[in-house]
């Protein structure tokens, strides 16, 4: 059972990072961004490549894995996302669809449909003994370590320095905070930049446990959503929570009733939804 609550925690603290990015470009920017997946999977591509052709350790890999996503988003975000600020949901969902089959179809083209499998270095392979009956994955270990350094490091940057109250100022109202002389397009700009640099390292930092290949965008578009549905937009805390619980959920359903376990995810966010509509630290609608 020990062993089970930690394999649910390690794929609950690989799906707050792959969410990550849509809840601060949903939750802070209000932007549906279904295209979230897209920068997931060329940072796991960027870390394959740089890995199986490079030869550049893993770990050198990360770095890249969250600049090139984090620099074609902010390519994408001044060229095109910044034309639909504040257009309907549905301009958006349909614009960032047609990110995705596009991102899918190059994949394709450049990297093949093959599923990638990387080799990790052997300080993060096997396991080690706790005692009797738990054991613990290495490579597991260092998801939940890296997870837990980006959530703190992340709210230490929304809640304590000045960028992020521009940031906050700038979502509630942009058109006063530019006249106190604040760049609500750099502010976007670099906002969209780290959600897609974030999606990058956890598209990365996943292939170990997920499969990488053409259709990641779509396969895993669910999961984003279910994690941003369930934990509630605007905060941090309510989708790493949620993340948590869903992967715990997801690993002990696939464990313990095998036959049904794919579904196990589904039931915990509809039954979660029906109790808190708003998410787990989302606040009611205001009637």
């Amino acid at each position: 059972m020990l062993t089970v609550l930690f394999d649910g925690i390690a794929t609950g603290a690989l799906l707050f990072m792959l969410a990550l990015g849509l809840s601060v470009t949903l939750g802070i920017m209000n932007f549906v961004n279904l295209a979230h997946g897209a920068f997931a999977m060329l940072g796991g591509y960027v870390a394959v490549v740089l890995l199986k052709d490079w030869g550049v350790p893993l770990l050198w890999c990360l770095p890249a894995a969250f600049l090139i996503p984090a620099a074609v988003g902010m390519v994408l975000e001044r060229t095109l996302y910044s034309r639909l600020y504040g257009a309907s949901p549905l301009d958006q969902v349909l614009f960032t669809i047609g990110i995705v089959f596009a991102s899918m179809a190059m994949a394709s083209y450049f990297m093949g449909a093959q599923h990638q499998i990387i080799q990790l270095p052997p300080f993060l392979g096997g396991q080690f003994h706790v005692f009797a009956g738990f054991d613990v994955g290495v490579y597991r270990l260092f998801l939940i370590g890296v997870c837990g350094a980006i959530a703190l490091l992340l709210h230490v940057v929304l809640t304590r320095t000045r960028f992020g109250s521009q940031l906050r100022a700038a979502v509630d109202n942009a058109r006063m905070a530019r006249g106190m002389g604040i760049d609500v397009n750099r502010l976007f700009a670099i906002t969209f930049a780290v959600g897609s640099g974030l999606a990058g390292l956890a598209g990365a930092l996943g292939i170990e446990i997920l499969d990488l290949d053409p259709t990641f965008p779509v396969k895993f578009m669910v999961y984003f959503l279910i994690v941003v549905a369930v934990g509630g937009t605007g905060t941090l805390g309510g989708p790493l929570a949620a993340s948590l619980v869903l992967g715990i959920c997801d690993v002990a359903g696939k464990y313990y009733i095998s036959e049904v376990g794919a579904f196990i995810i589904y039931t915990v966010m509809v039954v979660m939804l029906i109790v808190r509509p708003q998410g787990l630290f989302g606040r009611p609608a205001v009637r």
